[in-house]
């Protein structure tokens, strides 16, 4: 189930509010211009989809964010506990880092945790299939996907080059929960 766990910057020991009700995270994040929305991931996809596959299956929703957003490329990450290269990915993306562009994701398999730190507090949102998430560019935040991953999502891009991070060197990640 998705859920929103928040946390003061300072202090990881303690949430200051939780929730897995969509509608009141979604509130929640809409207040800091987070998008959240749940969406319908129903596509059959078979058991080891190419990203060809899932980008066919929900052409339809892409297609509704690109009208919206003017949004210009669009590729599929899919992550399984037996990808040889899981962990480096992991700490990669387990720093903090900001986009110069908005980060938008459709998880249509599995599920991930997003970890924004805005102001003097820090969103834990655990995405799981079916959410579609837009952090704003320029939030720092860092990506979970746990020590044995399994999700499936599709990435969206203002930039023909796709993910381009700025790493800011804060180490804060390393003090609040990980999946495990």
């Amino acid at each position: 189930m998705s859920a929103l766990t928040i946390f003061t910057d300072n202090d990881a020991s303690q949430p200051v509010w939780q929730s897995e009700d969509a509608a009141q995270i979604r509130d929640k994040l809409a207040a800091l211009h987070i998008r959240f929305e749940r969406w319908a991931a129903d596509r059959e996809l078979g058991s080891d989809p190419t990203a060809e596959t899932v980008l066919k299956a929900y052409q339809h929703e892409i297609e509704k964010l690109v009208a919206e957003k003017g949004y210009k490329s669009w590729d599929v990450i899919s992550m399984g506990a037996n990808h040889p290269d899981k962990q480096a990915l992991r700490e990669k993306f387990l720093s903090e880092h900001t986009h110069g562009e908005d980060e938008v994701r459709f998880f249509v398999e599995g599920a991930g945790l997003f970890c924004l730190h805005i102001d003097d507090h820090i969103y834990q949102i655990l995405c799981e299939k079916n959410d579609l998430i837009s952090v704003p560019a320029g939030t720092p935040h860092w990506f979970d996907m746990g020590s044995q991953p399994d999700f499936t999502a599709i990435r969206i891009f203002d930039n023909p080059e796709g993910w381009i991070a700025r790493f800011t060197g804060d180490a804060i990640a390393d003090s609040y929960p990980r999946l495990p």
